[in-house]
């Protein structure tokens, strides 16, 4: 147990106490440097550049600085640099279009270190003097342009903006990347309102235009059916007597049922009319009769 223990410890000193130590004091004495990937290291001694490592891995200064490697770390200075894609956006560039609208455009950009000594001595705010040209460049180059095409030619524009900054950003050692202009809007509040006032208002007229032909296809529709059916009744009501007239000529045929029928209808229409009717014994002087209870009903 006594000698695992001494194990353990020797182990866990040696690992996490000894080894960095020493990796520790190689790397301040500049034998040796680790550059990660899309990363560059540039050594400045005594105001000037002796070397820059943009390779990826492991790196033993001796091989690129020679005995300058072990002054490095205490009179001069090493920057560390991403080389990494990066991007950025501008919002709402103030430009005016031909017609005299304040538009507004923002303008999405991809920006990455080029030169790293250019990048690190000859601007002191790149990132800032490029967010700066390209703002420029989109005022400049899209001002008084028609405001179809600044609403439709966005590709275009984005093509205009990055072949203005390009040349200018690569001489601070900062290279521009792809540009794209990624809205483009009104700034002026009145504007807009009447812009949104009229388009409301064209809806209403759409809408009002499309609910109209609907109730005209609706009443041509309904106009058809009407007249078709009146055609269908008319030619109904023109078969009728026809059928009627073939019927009582075949029923004329027969006398005796003729005559039949006819009672018939006529006792039908007697019922049918509501009237009021009197029946009178057969064979009585119904006329003596009436006269002598008028003459009765006289004297009394």
């Amino acid at each position: 147990m006594n000698e695992f223990a001494i194990a353990a410890g020797a182990t866990f000193f040696g690992l996490f106490i000894l080894i960095p130590l020493l990796l520790g004091t190689a790397q301040l004495f500049g034998l040796y440097t680790i550059v990660a990937e899309r990363q560059c290291k540039v050594y400045v001694l005594f105001g000037k550049v002796i070397g820059q490592l943009d390779e990826p891995g492991l790196h033993f200064l001796f091989s690129k600085l020679g005995l300058r490697a072990l002054t490095v770390s205490f009179f001069g200075e090493c920057y560390t640099l991403d080389m990494r894609l990066d991007q950025s956006y501008l919002r709402s560039q103030a430009v005016n279009s031909e017609e005299g609208a304040p538009m507004g455009i923002g303008v999405w950009y991809e920006m990455y270190v080029s030169n790293p000594v250019d990048f690190l001595f000859k601007n002191a705010d790149p990132r800032g003097s490029l967010a700066a040209n390209v703002g420029n460049a989109t005022v400049r180059c899209l001002s008084n342009m028609k405001l179809a095409e600044m609403l439709e030619n966005r590709h275009a524009m984005s093509l205009t903006v990055r072949t203005q900054v390009s040349p200018l950003s690569e001489d601070w050692g900062y290279k521009l990347g792809s540009v794209y202009i990624r809205k483009v809007h009104f700034r002026d509040a009145g504007m807009i309102h009447q812009i949104e006032a009229k388009v409301v208002n064209r809806l209403r007229q759409v809408t009002s235009a499309i609910k109209q032909d609907g109730a005209n296809q609706v009443s041509i529709i309904t106009s058809t059916a009407e007249r078709q059916a009146a055609i269908e009744f008319a030619k109904a009501d023109a078969m009728r007597p026809r059928i009627v007239g073939i019927a009582l000529e075949k029923i004329s045929q027969d006398p005796e049922i003729s005559s039949i029928m006819f009672e018939i209808l006529e006792t039908q229409n007697i019922i049918d009319g509501k009237a009021e009717i009197t029946l009178v014994p057969h064979n009585q002087q119904l006329l003596a009769g009436l006269m002598a209870s008028q003459t009765n009903a006289s004297a009394a």
